[in-house]
């Protein structure tokens, strides 16, 4: 049983969820922009750099992490048995990958044998999402049970419809790929949320974790030229090893790392908050610290790099992450945390806000209308972005008033 009490709800949390998911929408709208600065982009693989589009993913990883003893120890709290939490974890991650699946099979786009155009998929697809997984207001009789469940197995329809239906441009049928950002997420959440489960808030065994998953980092990331180019643990293919961290879906360690990385800073956060805020920034400023010196020397043997998922990156951008949390978490509690009440229905409806943007494309790509074309360039380009975010925070908002918004 914790100690440590996860009924109040952390303001924090929301508002880094918050921000972490307008800038996402924000960065991901720039593929119809140009000139789009340097610093605000992906680097290309192999370039010793981290844009502001590199540091976005890993910080909502962190976050998902950050929530994860909230969900459970809330679970325990009611009185809910471990298999029902472990069921629920499972069926979390399930969605998760499915809705990431057929996020990533569209990225291709439609063969033109298919029937329908792309924008009807997209259309589809989210509408499909929402029947199935909508926080519906709960039944009152069974009549509205049953409509519901109908609901439901509507949208499983149409996305099995979807599924027999694709072909991409050359032909390929409806397959999992690499998951996607959302698939990402749900193995990520799976890994941490079951070692949660098990281990509870003990950081002696979390804390291993951890360092686990970095050092799996370090041996399965190429070096610098200078140091032979090469991981140190570069084993021929198939192997063991690789096969077993292909079984829990680990990869180089580097995504799970930022969201085991979430829970202990979480956990942390909960102990220290008892303390004087001297003594809590004295813990915050040690422990970015620590991390920025560790992305510091690590730089010498490895570059800092979102595609090759490098230990500078995940040192970075952790470092990153609780600076901004504890900012946030500084204006909530100071009460000067009001502003962000324009975004918070991204930090609370996430998921609906994040698959919002797809109905958007669909719309424009079935009516053929298109932006005039200066306002897609500097600096009227990133304004475009940054108001499009606004606009999809702001439909969250308006189908969270009448009862639409995903939850799983």
């Amino acid at each position: 049983m914790t100690s440590i009490d996860f009924t109040k709800r952390d303001r924090g949390i929301d508002h880094l969820r918050a921000i972490t998911m307008v800038v996402m929408i924000f960065v991901n709208d720039f593929w119809k922009i140009h000139d789009v600065p340097h610093w605000l982009e992906h680097a290309k693989f192999g370039e010793d750099f981290m844009g502001l589009s590199d540091v976005v993913f890993p910080v909502f990883l962190f976050v998902v992490g950050m929530s994860i003893p909230y969900a459970i120890e809330r679970r325990f709290s009611k009185g809910l048995p471990g298999e029902s939490t472990v069921g629920h974890i499972f069926t979390r991650s399930f969605a998760l990958l499915i809705m990431g699946a057929f996020i990533v099979n569209s990225e291709s786009r439609l063969s033109p044998e298919v029937a329908y155009p792309i924008g009807v998929y997209w259309i589809l697809m989210v509408i499909a999402f929402l029947l199935i997984w909508n926080q519906y207001p709960k039944a009152g009789n069974r009549n509205r049970q049953r409509i519901f469940s109908l609901l439901k197995w509507i949208g499983i329809a149409v996305l099995f419809y979807l599924a027999i239906s694709f072909r991409d441009p050359k032909g390929g049928v409806f397959t999992a790929g690499w998951w996607g950002i959302l698939g990402l997420i749900g193995w990520s959440y799976l890994f941490s949320a079951l070692i949660y489960v098990f281990t509870r808030d003990r950081l002696r065994y979390l804390v291993p974790v951890w360092i686990a998953l970095v050092v799996i980092c370090m041996l399965g990331t190429r070096l610098k030229e200078a140091h032979g180019g090469e991981a140190f643990l570069a084993l021929p293919r198939p192997n063991f090893y690789n096969d077993l961290l292909n079984i829990f879906n680990v990869g180089n360690g580097a995504l799970v790392a930022f969201t085991m990385g979430g829970i202990i800073f979480s956990l942390v956060v909960a102990r220290v908050n008892r303390f004087t805020l001297k003594r809590k920034a004295a813990y915050l400023i040690s422990a970015v610290a620590v991390l920025f010196i560790a992305g510091y020397i690590s730089r010498n043997y490895w570059i800092v790099s979102k595609l090759s998922a490098s230990p500078p990156w995940i040192f970075y951008v952790t470092a990153i992450a609780i600076v901004i949390y504890s900012l946030l978490s500084w204006l909530a509690q100071t009460g000067r945390d009001g502003w962000l009440k324009l975004i918070s229905p991204a930090g609370t409806a996430t998921l609906t806000c994040y698959l919002l943007p797809y109905v958007s494309y669909a719309l424009a790509d079935l009516t053929g209308i298109s932006l005039p074309d200066w306002f897609t360039y500097q600096p009227w380009g990133l304004v475009n972005s940054f108001l499009f975010a606004l606009l999809m925070v702001g439909i969250t908002w308006i189908l969270g008033r009448v009862h639409i918004k995903l939850k799983i």
